[in-house]
């Protein structure tokens, strides 16, 4: 199931950050691996995403990002 958000944060240098679910408002961890796109893989503050949710040992982990609108 796929769902959308807005990317709260991401840390270009750390690889990872969080995204806002559209549907619960809940922060979802997500690491550059995760990212579907070419090259080097980072988000911008305030892009929207589609996503898949999967429990991680941590919590829930986005997987399968995909930016929208570009």
């Amino acid at each position: 199931m796929s769902f959308r958000g807005t990317v709260k944060w991401f840390s270009k240098d750390k690889g990872y950050g969080f995204i806002t679910r559209e549907d619960t408002n809940a922060d979802v961890f997500v690491h550059f691996t995760d990212i579907q796109m070419e090259g080097f893989k980072t988000l911008q503050k305030g892009q929207k995403v589609e996503f898949d949710v999967v429990e991680d040992t941590k919590g829930p982990r986005a997987k399968n990002v995909r930016v929208l609108g570009e």
